[in-house]
């Protein structure tokens, strides 16, 4: 293990073919079945008047010849190591021509050869075929990729719309395709019972595994072997992504790494999200801050611990400990959820216009009413709501050191309108399933336990805290919200059997752009607990909560 992910090798493409002095692009469709002739001439000159007069700059829509004509020089030249003259046919010459460049000189990629598919609009696949070679070692590699051509505004020619994607699909742009010693030696990373944790058995673990070979590849005693890789750019590395293996050349020798998995809950985990599209779940040891699981149903970015998204009621477990601590909330007094609520210039409604007459505080929580957190906007200072975030729950500091990269939730300080709306899970916050499992835990543990996936022992790590811990008062509100919520609430039908030790939320946030919201679910049971997203999947008691239910219950 230790490995990180690689594309797999494909052997069935052509070499280019001779026809009478010509080089042709060797197609898999019928889309670009044409010969392009290199250094065959120039078209004769033309002095008639017509031709002195600025011709007009076409427009709209590209045509499939102008597709074809595009794709086929492009692909062409760049077979033929004419980097000068393929990136001509981009619309970023200077990017096309370092990346294309860096293709056979950093890379050591030689004699590649492309095969065109079948365009579809505007964007043309193909397959890359070629072979890597450093010092005395050589290898086969394999793997496809696509264009999009465009119109360029000022002439209206047809271009290829540059991005580094257009290299190699895993590319981002700002990264780099590099041939050589591996920066890391790779790690054998394991679970919590010592077995061996690999992408094939677990999917989902492909980043996570990336991950922790480039934190603890030297630390844990390995050497490097030589590779293909993803280098990161300094846009990607912004957003945390780890350097990708693509093509190991020779093996290195790993280290080992033990992590805080559970095997059965991993298996559990991998097999809940992929019964869904875009799914995401983590499980941690609520007293202690372990993650037991993490899964996500998109193998090649990890939601779980990386996504940003608006958490939607998922919030209001945090905006009920500040409500409760500023003495403007108790779970069972009488507390207002109206239709509307109009704050900061915008009208806020419940979910199908819903109200609440005479109702507790206890029962808009479990119902998820908005407007019973939105009526107490004007009585917050603007940065209470993160203030409460980051010092109670440990959000918002960017400082947890779990063993991978991870995104630690954002509450940042609004007013007006926004303010009012992160209070609910929209506006200006961020989070993840592993921000959200986390304040499942600290309602359930009452108290932050940053969560981490290598024991901070093993290269003496410093875990996040938090500045202060609530009152036993506000904690065992808390419970009794989401244990409400749990057996009467909106989560009771995904909970159901698993009380009476239990509480969860419920969510849906709002995304601009999709029809569907996406749906949340956080919850604990006993000791354990969990959170989850399914993006455009509707109210997280249906989408979610079944999927956080299902592993809290085979956690036990």
């Amino acid at each position: 293990m230790g490995k990180r992910r690689r594309v797999a090798e494909r052997r069935s493409s052509k070499r280019p073919a001779m026809v009478g002095g010509m080089i042709a692009v060797v197609v898999g469709g019928a889309g670009i079945g044409v010969y392009a002739l290199y250094g065959g001439g120039a078209a004769a000159d033309d002095t008639s008047a017509a031709a002195a007069k600025k011709p007009a700059v076409k427009t709209g829509p590209l045509s499939a010849t102008e597709v074809t004509t595009a794709a086929r020089s492009f692909l062409t030249a760049w077979q033929q190591g004419k980097v000068t003259q393929a990136a001509a046919v981009t619309d970023d010459p200077a990017a096309a021509t370092a990346l294309l460049t860096g293709y056979t000189k950093d890379a050591r990629i030689t004699g590649a050869t492309l095969t065109a598919g079948t365009p579809a609009g505007d964007k043309v696949p193909f397959a890359v075929k070629g072979t890597v070679t450093f010092e005395k070692t050589s290898k086969p590699v394999a793997y496809d990729s696509a264009l999009t051509v465009v119109r360029r505004a000022e002439d209206g020619k047809p271009l290829v719309d540059w991005h580094a994607s257009v290299v190699h699909p895993d590319l981002a742009d700002g990264d780099r395709l590099v041939t050589g010693e591996a920066g890391d030696p790779p790690v054998k990373a394991l679970d919590r019972d010592g077995g061996e944790l690999t992408a094939k058995t677990y999917p989902s673990l492909g980043t996570v595994l990336d991950g922790l070979r480039e934190k603890y590849g030297k630390k844990a005693g390995g050497t490097a072997g030589v590779e293909l890789r993803v280098e990161r750019g300094k846009a990607s590395k912004a957003k945390k992504s780890s350097d990708k293996t693509l093509l190991e050349l020779s093996k290195g020798t790993p280290g080992t790494v033990k992590t805080t998995l559970s095997p059965s809950l991993q298996a559990a985990a991998e097999k809940q999200v992929a019964s869904r599209a875009r799914a995401s779940v983590v499980v941690t040891r609520a007293s202690t801050g372990e993650i037991l699981a993490v899964a996500n149903s998109n193998p090649n970015f990890n939601t779980a611990f990386q996504g940003s998204l608006a958490p939607g009621s998922t919030m209001k477990v945090i905006t009920s400990s500040l409500l409760i601590e500023k003495d403007l909330a108790s779970a069972d007094k009488t507390h207002p959820c109206p239709k509307f609520f109009s704050y900061g210039g915008w009208k806020f409604q419940n979910d199908d216009k819903f109200e609440i007459k005479g109702g507790t505080f206890k029962a808009s929580f479990a119902r998820s009413c908005n407007t019973a957190f939105i009526s107490q906007a004007g009585k917050l200072d603007d940065d209470s709501l993160t203030k409460q975030a980051q010092q109670v729950f440990g959000l918002s500091l960017n400082n947890w050191a779990i063993g991978v990269p991870t995104f630690d939730g954002a509450v940042p300080v609004q007013s007006a309108a926004q303010k009012a709306a992160e209070l609910i899970g929209q506006g200006g916050v961020r989070m993840n399933p592993l921000n959200m499992a986390s304040v499942a835990a600290t309602v359930r543990s009452g108290s932050f336990h940053q969560p981490y996936l290598v024991a901070p022992s093993v290269d003496d790590r410093t875990l996040a805290k938090a500045a202060r811990t609530m009152s036993a008062k506000t904690v065992s509100q808390l419970r009794e919200l989401m244990n409400y919520t749990a057996a009467y609430g909106t989560a009771a039908e995904a909970m159901s059997g698993l009380g009476p030790d239990y509480g969860a939320k419920t969510g849906s946030a709002e995304v601009d752009g999709q029809k569907e919201a996406n749906g949340w679910f956080t919850a604990y049971r006993g000791d354990l607990a969990a959170a989850g997203v399914v993006q455009q999947g509707g109210h997280g008691s249906e989408s979610a909560g079944p999927i956080v239910a299902a592993l809290l219950k085979a956690g036990g």
